[in-house]
């Protein structure tokens, strides 16, 4: 048996790239069943975003799960699955001097 706090202390990495995506920070449960349906992950595997602010958080359904092993948890998250990355590109600064 695990406890939801065993899950979250153990990284989820992406078995498409590599990626690290991040930690466990809540999960969907279906009431009728008690069947867990998908694990929700902070969007880029830190707790806050640039200037503190939240990042988009990935939703992974319980079958895209590959392995629970006893430091990480391997995951198949797909292109649609993950959140848009913000385009910075278009954005332009200035700097006072």
């Amino acid at each position: 048996m695990m406890k939801i706090s065993d899950l979250q202390a153990k990284d989820i990495v992406n078995m498409e790239n590599g990626k690290r995506l991040g930690h466990l920070t809540d999960l969907d449960i279906n009431l009728t069943t008690g069947a867990i349906e998908a694990m929700v992950i902070n969007g880029t595997g830190k707790m806050m975003g640039l200037f503190g602010k939240e990042e988009q958080e990935v939703i992974i359904p319980w079958k895209n799960i590959i392995r629970i092993g006893s430091d990480v948890i391997l995951v198949e998250v797909p292109e649609s699955l993950r959140p848009p990355m913000p385009n910075y590109s278009q954005q332009t600064t200035t700097r006072r001097r």
